[in-house]
């Protein structure tokens, strides 16, 4: 999976309110991961920003938020989830906190697009937990190519209702052919 964007950023905890710094990762699927260091060998805490996210605000939008010491208001970012919760992150300059505000829009509303070659289009793909995205050097320079592996057992839910169907359908033409002597006697 590619990465968009990484850095260190200030995050406020849900129940005590504390100011805690950790690595922050944001993968092309929408993936926000917090580490506690840059080796990303401890994941604190992962949130899918196209599933909850519903929006992201940065600077003097953010009410009610307090930056930690030393920070001016201009570099919090405010990301609004489904649930009802935020979280609440401090960048460590204004320009930084713009920059990451627009890469949190961009992955919360951008799909993923491939090329199909038969077609000759573009088709759009969400991406979600079942589906994997590598990204791999093209022909040329500036060129990559992109292949999402499919989860292979998201087509056996539709096999077994067709099945399901079918066995019903065998069934109730079985029932009616069992009576039917009892009808000419």
């Amino acid at each position: 999976m590619a990465l968009l964007r990484s850095g260190w950023l200030w995050r406020q905890t849900s129940v005590l309110k504390r100011w805690k710094l950790n690595w922050c990762d944001l993968w092309v699927d929408g993936s926000l991961c917090f580490y506690k260091s840059d080796s990303r060998r401890e994941l604190e805490q992962r949130i899918n920003l196209k599933m909850t996210c519903i929006d992201v605000r940065s600077g003097l939008e953010c009410g009610g938020v307090i930056p930690p010491e030393s920070n001016p208001r201009e570099n919090i970012i405010v990301v609004h989830l489904k649930d009802g919760s935020t979280l609440s992150l401090c960048a460590n300059s204004e320009d930084e906190s713009l920059a990451w505000k627009l890469t949190l829009l961009d992955t919360k509303r951008n799909p993923m697009f491939t090329y199909d070659p038969y077609d000759d289009s573009y088709q759009a793909v969400p991406l979600n937990n079942y589906r994997t995205v590598y990204f791999t050097p093209g022909a040329g320079p500036g060129v990559h190519q992109v292949v999402v592996q499919k989860d292979p057992f998201d087509d056996i839910a539709e096999s077994v209702a067709l099945g399901i169907l079918a066995g019903v359908a065998a069934g109730t033409a079985m029932r009616s052919f069992l009576w039917m002597p009892f009808f000419f006697c």
